[in-house]
């Protein structure tokens, strides 16, 4: 071995000594490398030694063989002959003192020959065991002489000087020497054995005394630590002395307790467990830690460091860290039941969020790490799961109804930290928004009102989950479950309240917001939409709605209807918004066949002082209309033929059908404050018209005259007489036309305005439209159904009851009830049903 690899091995030595040696205290950390390490040039030296005393053994051990097989042959052990030669023994062991001493201080480190002939000397029974560094050298004991007594009496004193805290007069170079020249010379087990008992006798006799006396549970708890952290002070300072014993114990492999071990397996032994020391501890740091929860400002330096010494004695897993977890469950047992009858929910959950908190930091402080995984999940369990129930019983409503974000992100925060407590707490979001919302769309008081309700309620749960509840995925698929839940438990009728609430805000004449926030409130009226399954109503009562705003120019803007369209086709694709698109395309056509038709009539002579707009519209692509019959104005009946003419002329095979009920007319009229412009549909122009050749009309007369239907009669004549613009006068007034009224010529009416709206009643949709929308979106469905039965059956020709309702469901975009399918399927009289299914013909 060179003198390289022997620092190297040193290196290590150190790495591990400062491992082996626990954190936590101060004093252990002195332990300092200056105060063991040797002058490398006296280490090289002894290397170089070393290995000649190896070569010399290497000769002795050949010659001790030798002489043992000649001793096996007269069947005498060699161990027995060596062991009953005492006086050899004796001169043997002078000779290996006098070799050692002769090496270390006598010769030169290059005085080989003077060491062979000392070594030569040796008999067989010294010879057989290798000195130093011999894995047998535990094997035998080697009495101490004079010379190694005086040793040991000289480190004796020396550890004494160290545990009676005064000055050790000695250098510790030369007590780390002789702590060395006695594990060469073969002592180390009996300095051991020696050490250990030192360090037991001071430890019995001197650290009880002052134990036993303390009763006071502070004082009592000081004590420990000061005598704790002097005798970790006195074990470094005779751990640097005795350190050869922990080098050669990892030279040579030796599975032996080091110096460090020893005094703190005493310390345990003698102090903690036979006086009771720790059991007394324990009880008092959990007294200190219930004083700390009760509020009381403790010493956690105190703590931590007896918490340390525990952990270094090995105790603290065996004796106090259950007794902290259990104590801790009786603790917060009782204390959460108080809190939480005293308490409302926001207020017990700040105090469980504090509590969780202080236990952290008592964890930071002063408990051990490993305590974190059993503490931790104890108080969880204390604090909020065995009350999970009956806070979300309490408060999770309460909470949800006043938009208590900081409460509810608290709320989550500690709920996620108990075991299925998120599910839980989904599971009773889930409840509250299907409770909530099928309030609003199941009462129909609230008809008029449900769209922006339901709007406000999905922002409202939306800023939930995403600032109380972190924008969890399961939360957020969880309120899209439960608004389309709640939403399709009434059929139909979100649909057409859907439908109804964007021709509101799309109407000519609402101020209501900008345009930037009127396409903010559609995308919020489109994710509405996407949670309804009767698709084809809102389709049916939009394009209804749509043909009105179109037709009597009431459309608020192009672009607002044109983004509407678009979000539509984003959403259900493109089949469901042609006929929307077709209805835009008709009217872009009938502004270039009105430019075309003035074109017209300005090359021949007008029939009378009427300007006439028309609007040509494709007939699939627009509401079904019924066809209607009313007597016009002779100078009407001219231009609508002059029309026809033109534009049946310039299109050939293409037919007319003229619709009077979407028909709008402005009209000039003299009253006695002055001439009024009047916006009025073509209905109430026609009555209007009446007048000026009569004074007064019964409403059975207007009737024959006009051959408008009753119930639109009534309703005009109601608009005309009763409303805010009365050009019409009543006898008698009251709200309500009936059959016995008479009206005339209100020559007395007056107006501020110069233009008067009163063809308001044609955008209101009365009973029978709604009736009529509904039907037709039921016998379109019934069509829908006929042909995917035909589909289905053509293609599997035979096919069991429930898996022709499933196929059916799979191609339907609507819901639809059983009954309802078997009706449609009893109509095909190709489908013919069986005991076991149905089958195609």
């Amino acid at each position: 071995m060179n003198a390289l690899n022997r620092k190297n091995e040193l290196k290590k030595e150190e790495k591990e000594e400062k491992t082996s040696i626990p954190n936590g205290h101060q004093a252990r950390k002195r332990c300092s490398l200056d105060d063991y390490q040797l002058n490398e040039s006296k280490r090289v030296k002894m290397e170089e030694m070393e290995t000649e005393l190896s070569s010399t053994t290497t000769t002795m051990t050949t010659m001790t063989a030798m002489t043992a097989k000649s001793e096996r042959k007269n069947g005498i052990s060699a161990l027995t002959k060596a062991e009953g030669s005492t006086e050899t023994e004796k001169t043997d062991k002078k000779i290996l003192k006098f070799s050692f001493s002769s090496r270390r201080d006598m010769y030169p480190a290059n005085s080989s020959a003077a060491l062979t002939s000392s070594t030569t000397s040796l008999t067989s029974s010294i010879s057989s065991t290798k000195i130093g560094h011999s894995a047998k050298f535990k094997e035998y004991f080697i009495e101490f002489n004079a010379d190694d007594e005086h040793s040991w009496t000289t480190l004796q004193s020396a550890v004494k000087a160290i545990q009676a805290q005064v000055q050790v007069e000695t250098s510790r170079e030369f007590l780390f020497r002789k702590v060395e020249d006695l594990c060469i010379n073969g002592h180390r087990n009996e300095v051991v054995s020696r050490l250990t008992a030192a360090i037991r006798d001071h430890v019995t006799t001197f650290v009880p005394n002052y134990l036993n006396n303390v009763s006071n549970t502070d004082q009592f708890l000081k004590t420990v630590n000061r005598l704790w952290q002097q005798f970790c002070n006195e074990l470094v300072m005779i751990r640097g002395i005795f350190l050869y014993l922990d080098r050669t114990q990892t030279l040579e492999g030796l599975q032996q307790t080091s110096v460090w071990e020893i005094g703190l397996n005493i310390f345990r032994d003698r102090v903690m467990e036979v006086c009771g020391t720790a059991s007394r501890i324990c009880n008092c740091v959990l007294e200190v830690i219930s004083r700390e929860r009760g509020g009381e400002l403790v010493d956690r330096m105190l703590l931590k460091d007896l918490t340390s010494m525990l952990i270094d004695l090995q105790l603290y897993h065996r004796l106090l860290e259950q007794r902290i977890v259990e104590e801790t469950a009786q603790h917060y047992d009782r204390e959460s039941q108080e809190k939480l009858d005293a308490l409302t929910v926001p207020g017990y959950l700040e105090y469980a969020e504090k509590r969780l908190l202080d236990e952290s930091l008592r964890l930071e402080h002063y408990l051990a790490s490993s305590t974190k995984k059993l503490l931790i999940p104890t108080c969880e369990m204390e604090l909020m799961g065995r009350h999970m129930t009956r806070l979300l019983d309490k408060g999770l409503a309460e909470m949800l109804n006043a938009s208590a974000r900081a409460d509810l992100e608290r709320f989550y925060r500690l709920i996620s930290r108990v075991a299925n407590g998120l599910d839980t707490l989904r599971a009773r979001f889930a409840d509250y928004m299907k409770m909530v919302g099928r309030d609003i769309v199941i009462n129909p008081e609230k008809d008029s009102s449900m769209v922006q309700e339901l709007i406000d309620f999905k922002d409202k749960m939306d800023a939930v989950v995403n600032e109380s509840f972190a924008k969890n995925e399961k939360f957020l698929e969880t309120l899209r479950d439960s608004f389309e839940k709640f939403i399709n438990q009434r059929a139909n009728k979100p649909a057409e309240m859907i439908a109804k609430y964007v021709d509101g805000k799309l109407r000519a004449g609402n101020k209501e917001a900008t345009d930037e926030e009127l396409e903010r409130l559609l995308d919020k009226v489109m994710v509405i939409f996407r949670f309804i399954h009767g698709k084809d109503v809102f389709e049916a009562f939009y394009k209804k709605d749509l043909a009105k705003r179109l037709l009597l120019g009431k459309s608020a803007s192009v672009d607002a209807e044109k983004s509407m369209l678009s979000k539509l086709k984003h959403e259900c694709g493109g089949q469901f918004t042609s006929k929307l698109e077709g209805m835009f395309k008709d009217m872009e056509l009938s502004k270039d066949i009105n430019v075309a038709f003035k074109q017209y009539m300005s090359e021949r002579e007008a029939p009378g002082n009427i300007d006439l707009t028309v609007s040509v519209l494709t007939m699939g692509f627009w509401p079904s209309y019924p066809p209607v019959q009313v007597n016009l104005s002779g100078e009407m009946l001219t231009f609508q033929e002059l029309f026809s003419n033109f534009y049946l002329h310039k299109h050939n095979g293409r037919k007319l059908q003229w619709q009077p009920n979407l028909g709008q007319c402005v009209v000039k009229a003299r009253f006695t404050d002055g001439l009024k412009e009047l916006q009025l549909s073509l209905y109430q122009t026609l009555v209007l018209l009446l007048f000026n050749d009569a004074t007064e009309l019964t409403l059975e007369e207007i009737v024959e005259k006009t051959k408008i239907e009753d119930g639109e009669l009534r309703r005009t004549l109601q608009s005309l007489a009763c409303g805010k613009a009365r050009v019409l006068a009543k006898n008698p007034k009251s709200r309500d036309v009936e059959d016995d009224d008479t009206f005339g010529f209100n020559n007395e009416f007056k107006n501020k305005h110069y233009k008067i709206k009163i063809n308001q009643v044609q955008m209101k949709e009365t009973p029978e439209e709604q009736a009529d929308t509904t039907e037709r979106v039921f016998a379109d469905r019934q069509y829908q159904i006929d042909a995917a039965i035909v589909r289905i059956m053509k293609m599997r020709k035979t096919l069991a009851h429930n898996l022709l309702l499933s196929e059916i469901y799979k191609q339907l975009k609507f819901p639809v009830k059983v009954s309802f399918c078997w009706r449609c399927r009893e109509r095909l009289s190709r489908c013919d049903a069986t005991a076991i299914g149905f089958i195609w013909l």
